[in-house]
């Protein structure tokens, strides 16, 4: 064994390329049908099979000329499995059934208690799921209606101050107030009554203020 673990690497390659082409000359020349199965040191599998046949229908000749099985093992094993498999299926299309109230004539005593247990076990479970759910739901639908109300309360104070002030609009735009208002010295006037809701004060500052 060559002991430099990238040594035998290479040379593991470059042989069975040897190898490989060796099998493909047999081929050619000779007409012959040859498998070459190889598994490195790392774990893989390299395969050489002359074209004219696949590695199925070569085992198959091999079998054949040979006179051995090298699948009857194999298929019986599978056999097993799938009956097993068809065991626990039935069982199960058997205990749908049941919960679903049909082939009871089957079950003894015991076992119908022990049927209406589980089924009432389960029924907690789905109801209690259920709840969740509609409380999830209800949850969902207060806080919608909580956005809504809260639009709606926006909406009749900015109604609202509309209402009260007419011209609250103007003073938020940008531009020459003095030009739209009317009021020659920056209209002082306006500005005071929108900060004084009292009337006693607008008279007030109706009158301090230059534009009046």
């Amino acid at each position: 064994k060559i002991e430099n673990q990238t040594n035998r690497q290479v040379t593991y390659s470059k042989r069975r390329n040897g190898l490989f082409k060796k099998a493909n000359e047999l081929t050619v020349l000779c007409d012959a049908k040859v498998s070459i199965v190889m598994v490195s040191s790392t774990g893989k599998l390299h395969e050489f099979i002359s074209p004219s046949i696949t590695t199925k229908q070569l085992f198959d000749l091999y079998q054949k000329t040979v006179g051995v099985d090298l699948w009857n093992s194999h298929y019986e094993k599978m056999q097993e499995q799938l009956r097993k498999l068809m065991d626990v299926n039935r069982n199960l299309r058997r205990e749908i059934r049941q919960r679903m109230g049909e082939s009871l004539n089957d079950l003894n005593y015991e076992q119908l208690e022990e049927l209406m247990e589980n089924v009432d076990n389960s029924l907690k479970l789905i109801r209690e799921r259920k709840y969740k759910s509609i409380g999830n739901q209800i949850e969902t639908y207060k806080k919608k209606v909580r956005n809504v109300e809260e639009i709606h309360r926006n909406l009749l104070l900015e109604f609202d101050a509309r209402q009260e002030d007419p011209y609250g609009g103007l003073v938020e735009q940008e531009g020459d107030y003095n030009s739209v208002l009317g009021f020659p010295n920056g209209g002082a006037g306006i500005l005071a009554l929108r900060l004084q809701p009292n009337n006693h004060h607008h008279h007030h500052h109706l009158h301090s203020g230059g534009g009046s």
